[in-house]
Order: C-alpha cells, then sequence, then structure tokens
C-alpha cells in the first residue's frame, strides 16, 4: 500500500517595519499554507539570510528554524527606516547565492517610477498594501520557476564536476600503459643470448659429423 509523503510548505522570509502589516502578511500567508519568518528591518533580513556575520541579537518569528536556513521567497515592504525593501533588493540580487530567490516588494504608495525601478532590479512582483488573500496565489508560480533554476545550475555544476574528474584521471591511464610498453624490451633482450647458443651447439655438431665423414690420415713409419 503507497503512503503519501507530505512536501515541506515553501519558507516565506517577511520583512516590514510597521507590526500590524507584518501580522497580516504573516496570517496570509500560514493560511495559504506557507512556513513563514517575519523580520522588522532589511537588516535583520540579511543577517537571517547569512550576509552579515556579526551576531544575531534579535527577536525572529518563524514557524521552524532548521540549522541550515532555506528561503524560497522574499516579501518585503519598501518604506522602512535605515535599509529600504529597494536597498535590500539589491543586496539579495547581488549576492551569488541568494539572487536566485524570487523578490516581492510591498508599498502602500502607488509610485509607477518606484514601481518600474524595483521590478528592473529584479523584484517578482510589486503588490499594493493592503495586501490581500489573492496575492498569495501569485508567489508559488515564482518559487517553482525559481526551483527550476536551481536544478539546471546544478545540473550544470554535476556536468562540469564528472569533466573535469575523468580528464584527471587520464593521464594516469596512459602512464600505466607506457609502463607495460616498456617492459617488452627486457623480454626480447634475452633472445640474443638464447640464440648464441644454439649456434654454439650446431656448430659442435656440423665439427663433429665433419670428423666422422673425413678420413683418417696416419703418419708414415719411419724404418
Amino acid at each position: 500500500m503507497a503512503v503519501a509523503i507530505a512536501e515541506a510548505p515553501f519558507h516565506v522570509l517577511a520583512v516590514d517595519d510597521s507590526l500590524p502589516d507584518r501580522k497580516l502578511i504573516e496570517r496570509l500567508l500560514k493560511t495559504s499554507s506557507f512556513q513563514v519568518t517575519t523580520v522588522d528591518s532589511g537588516t535583520k533580513a540579511l543577517e537571517f539570510l547569512g550576509l552579515h556575520g556579526e551576531d544575531a541579537s534579535f527577536s525572529i518569528h518563524a514557524d521552524h528554524l532548521d540549522v541550515e536556513v532555506n528561503v524560497n521567497l522574499i516579501i518585503t515592504d519598501y518604506c522602512m527606516p535605515g535599509m529600504t525593501g529597494y536597498d535590500l533588493l539589491k543586496k539579495i540580487k547581488e549576492s551569488s547565492s541568494l539572487r536566485d530567490i524570487p523578490v516581492v516588494i510591498m508599498s502602500s504608495e502607488n509610485i509607477p517610477s518606484r514601481i518600474n525601478r524595483c521590478l528592473e532590479e529584479g523584484a517578482n512582483e510589486f503588490f499594493l498594501k493592503p495586501v490581500r488573500l489573492s496575492d498569495m496565489s501569485k508567489l508559488k508560480p515564482h518559487i517553482m520557476k525559481s526551483r527550476c533554476k536551481e536544478h539546471y545550475h546544478q545540473e550544470e555544476d554535476d556536468l562540469l564536476s564528472n569533466s573535469d574528474s575523468n580528464t584527471s584521471s587520464n593521464p594516469t591511464n596512459n602512464s600505466s600503459s607506457d609502463t607495460i610498453s616498456t617492459s617488452n624490451p627486457t623480454n626480447y633482450s634475452s633472445n640474443p643470448t638464447d640464440n648464441s647458443s644454439g649456434d654454439s651447439s650446431s656448430a659442435r655438431k656440423r665439427k663433429a659429423a665433419d670428423d666422422e665423414i673425413l678420413p683418417k690420415t696416419s703418419r708414415p713409419r719411419h724404418s
């Protein structure tokens, strides 16, 4: 009997300095079956993602925190003190390890130039506040697309590593064949010794045969 194994929920990092807005987005995400971690600033978001080495002495509200943090999507407010949502977006896209994570920007201000700037920088969506439950359905396609891209990059890395390992193993095989080839002259060098002993034996046989065929000469007697 087959047992269905439930997949782990997608993990979303929500960033907003407003507590009511943070609670709202957390509730909407959980209702849509996402695992949620919330932080109140862009700096704390970067620390949670591992881009800052300093001690993360701040409060993180997460459903489950594993040793290895795996974030599938980041949703952040645009207007925040210190680091804005746009600044956070740029930091993420500049990181080679995080740039494939989808980023969604939220804002209560409908400013086309701001929206276009975020989308050009790499944002996947721009939501106007208040965020609605219907907006949550737009998140999963971006996560699935990002996962396909990750699998593609992983396959490329595996092919390159296999190619490098095969190339490095070839010189060893060639050297072993060279070793086998160099052993042959030793076998051939023993042949001249065997031939010389055979030639001397034949010479002795011919000499004996000649002695039998030729008549023996006697010395003349002296009177």
